[in-house]
């Protein structure tokens, strides 16, 4: 198989289920050699025979570890020259209930995943994205709750803010290098982690569950071929955030109202 180039490839993390399976999947339709990694090597490596191994490279890794994360892209990016265009760092953890619920183990893995998880896949691959340079993207998954802190989310609200100014940040620092970072903002999306979520915030009742897998990686795949900062996805996206430019901080009763509180 020859080489694929480094301007269309992407590794993905979380890529096992759900958004992650469904941008890896959209990516290697359009012709994108993929890597993607997951905790579960039975769930990888199924997604990399439902796609094809020629244009899907599994990996086992834990976001958490920084050592692992950094192997896994480094190996990817070797097949791929060195380089690498784009990474999306989408794994992310969800626990849903009121703040004395949620347990510090809960509490800990969400920063552990959410926060820790994007610097670790961000500082691996971005020496590999500086070679393939200009026109490379690092992507983070957001949430609409980084647009206003939301209650019965706030630890996941909280690292979604982190994901939000470290992109934001980035974008600037990195952009006379050619690279391009970005967030991606969106309400709640129909995969298992909200689904089959314990607990559900009463918000899910109020706004539904409207996005699918599929509208995520759309946007992504629109995030790679353009130079914004922000990308929401969807109506509900958009409308949190006109209302929160709008309003500001007197948006809490809304938030207020729509949680039941």
């Amino acid at each position: 198989m020859t080489s694929p180039t480094a301007s269309a490839s992407i590794f993905i993390t979380g890529a096992g289920g759900g958004i992650g399976a469904a941008t890896a999947r959209l990516f290697a339709s359009k012709g994108w050699h993929v890597g993607g990694c997951d905790l579960s090597t039975a769930v990888i490596e199924s997604l990399a025979d439902a796609i094809g191994r020629e244009r899907f490279t599994p990996y086992v890794a834990d976001v958490r570890d920084r050592a692992a994360v950094a192997r896994a892209i480094d190996d990817f990016a070797a097949r791929c020259g060195g380089k690498l265009g784009a990474v999306f760092a989408n794994a992310g953890v969800l626990f849903m209930a009121p703040d004395a619920q949620v347990t510090p183990a809960q509490k800990d893995l969400q920063v552990d995943v959410n926060v820790k998880g994007v610097l670790h896949t961000f500082d691996a691959a971005l020496p590999h994205l500086r070679r393939a340079a200009p026109g490379t993207h690092m992507i983070a998954m957001a949430s609409t709750s980084a647009e206003y802190g939301s209650p019965h989310h706030a630890v996941y609200s909280a690292t979604k803010f982190f994901v939000r100014g470290y992109t934001e940040a980035l974008d600037i620092e990195y952009r006379r290098q050619g690279i391009n970072v970005c967030g991606i903002y969106v309400a709640y999306v129909d995969t298992g982690m909200v689904r089959n979520a314990e607990w559900q915030a009463a918000s899910i009742e109020t706004m539904g569950v409207k996005a699918q897998p599929e509208d995520v990686a759309a946007i992504v795949w629109k995030a790679v071929h353009g130079r914004r900062a922000h990308w929401r996805v969807g109506f509900d996206a958009r409308m949190s955030h006109y209302a929160v430019r709008l309003f500001g901080s007197w948006v809490a009763p809304i938030y207020a109202r729509m949680m039941r509180i």
